[in-house]
C-alpha cells in the first residue's frame, strides 16, 4: 500500500482576485483540491485563474468553482458541509479602502459580517477546518511604524474598522470554541493582477500608456503616504505556511521597507525613462477623509517562525509591474508568473 498521505482539500474565498489566483496556483502545486467561492453576476471575471481551470467534467481537474456570496451565511455553510475542506483562506472582501468611505454599510457586511458567517459555519459542521483571515496593514492606521504582531490597532476607514472587527473574530472563535484560525497581518503587496483602480497598478499601467503615446498625465492622491509594498506571489507562500503550524498565531507579513507614493512613482517612470514630475497632477478627489501616513511592517515573528522572508522590494517590484504593462500594451503577453518554486522552505 501507498503510505503517501491523502490529497488536502482547500477553500479559498475571492479566488478571482490578485491573493486568489497566486495562492490556487500554489495550493495546485502542492497537490491539492482547490475550491474557490464566486459571486454569479451577468459577466465571468475569473481572468486571473483562466490559466488554470480546466473543463469541469475532466476528471482529471483539481480546481472547482462555486457560486457563493459571502453575505449568505445558510450558503456558505451547506458548501463547507458539502465540500469538507481541510483548510479556508478567506480572502473575499470590499477591498477598497477609498471606496469604502462611499459604501460603508457594504463593507462592514461583507468585509466585517463575512468572516463571523464563515467561521460560525465551521463551528456549526465542526469539521476541523484550519482558517486563515486575510488582515490588513490598515487596521493600524494612525498609530506610529513599525507595526507588528503587538501594535495597537487605529483604524481610519470603515475597510480598516471592518478588518479589525473580523480579526477579534478569529482570535475569539480560535479562544472560545478551540478553531484553528490565524490571522495574516499583509502590508501591501502588489503584482501584474493587481486591480487597475489601486494605485501601483494605476500608476504602473498609466506609465505604460504615456510611454506608448497613449495618455497624457495621470492624477494621483496623496504622493507623502508611505508604505510598505511587497510581492504578492511570495505573500500567499506566507499564508500556507500559517496554517501548516502546530499552533494557530497570527503574523504580520512584510518588507520592512519604507517608501511614499511618490517614491513607488519615480522607480516606475525612471524605469520606462521617463521623468515623472512632467505627467502626475494630483487631484483632491483621490484623497481619503481621514489619511494613514505610514504603514511599516515588522515581520521579525514570521521570519522566526515561518522562515518567510520577502526577496521582492518596492523598486524591483514597480519594474515587474511595469515591464508587464508595457508588454501587454503590445500584445505580448497577459501575465506574468510569479516566483518558482514559490519560495518554499
Amino acid at each position: 500500500m501507498s503510505s503517501m498521505a491523502p490529497a488536502k482539500t482547500a477553500l479559498i474565498t475571492g479566488i478571482t482576485g490578485q491573493d486568489g489566483s497566486y495562492l490556487a496556483e500554489l495550493l495546485l502545486s502542492q497537490g491539492y483540491q482547490v475550491h474557490g467561492f464566486i459571486r454569479r453576476a451577468s459577466t465571468f471575471n475569473t481572468v486571473r485563474i483562466d490559466h488554470i481551470y480546466r473543463d469541469p467534467h475532466d476528471l482529471a481537474s483539481k480546481l472547482h468553482l462555486h457560486y457563493a456570496d459571502i453575505s449568505d451565511g445558510s450558503r456558505l455553510s451547506t458548501l463547507i458541509a458539502q465540500i469538507q475542506p481541510d483548510e479556508i483562506y478567506h480572502l473575499a472582501a470590499q477591498s477598497h479602502v477609498r471606496v469604502s468611505f462611499d459604501e460603508p454599510e457594504y463593507t462592514g457586511d461583507v468585509t466585517g459580517l463575512g468572516t463571523t458567517r464563515l467561521l460560525e459555519a465551521i463551528r456549526q459542521t465542526e469539521l476541523p477546518v484550519r482558517f486563515y483571515q486575510a488582515s490588513s496593514s490598515e487596521m493600524f492606521g494612525a498609530t506610529p511604524p513599525p507595526q507588528g504582531e503587538d501594535t495597537p490597532f487605529y483604524p481610519r476607514s470603515p475597510y480598516a474598522a471592518a478588518k479589525v472587527y473580523s480579526y477579534w473574530m478569529a482570535k475569539n472563535y480560535r479562544e472560545a470554541h478551540g478553531i484553528y484560525a490565524v490571522n495574516g497581518i499583509l502590508f501591501n503587496h502588489e503584482s501584474p493582477r493587481r486591480g487597475e483602480t489601486f494605485v501601483t497598478r494605476k500608476i504602473t499601467r498609466a506609465v505604460a500608456r504615456i510611454k506608448a503615446g497613449r495618455q497624457d498625465e495621470l492624477y494621483l492622491g496623496n504622493l507623502h503616504a508611505r508604505r510598505d509594498w511587497g510581492y504578492a506571489p511570495e505573500y500567499v507562500v506566507a499564508m500556507w505556511q500559517m496554517l501548516q503550524q502546530p499552533e494557530a498565531t497570527d503574523y504580520v507579513v512584510a518588507t520592512g521597507t519604507d517608501y511614499s507614493v511618490e517614491d513607488f512613482v519615480r522607480f516606475a517612470f525612471e524605469h520606462a525613462g521617463l521623468e515623472w514630475e512632467q505627467y502626475v497632477r494630483t487631484d483632491a478627489n483621490y484623497f481619503r477623509p481621514t489619511e494613514v501616513d505610514s504603514l511599516i511592517g515588522d515581520a521579525s515573528k514570521a521570519h522566526a517562525q515561518l522562515a518567510w522572508k520577502a526577496t521582492v522590494l518596492p523598486q524591483q517590484l514597480a519594474q515587474i509591474m511595469v515591464d508587464h504593462d508595457l508588454a501587454q500594451l503590445d500584445g505580448h503577453v497577459v501575465d506574468v508568473p510569479g516566483i518558482a518554486p514559490w519560495n518554499t522552505p
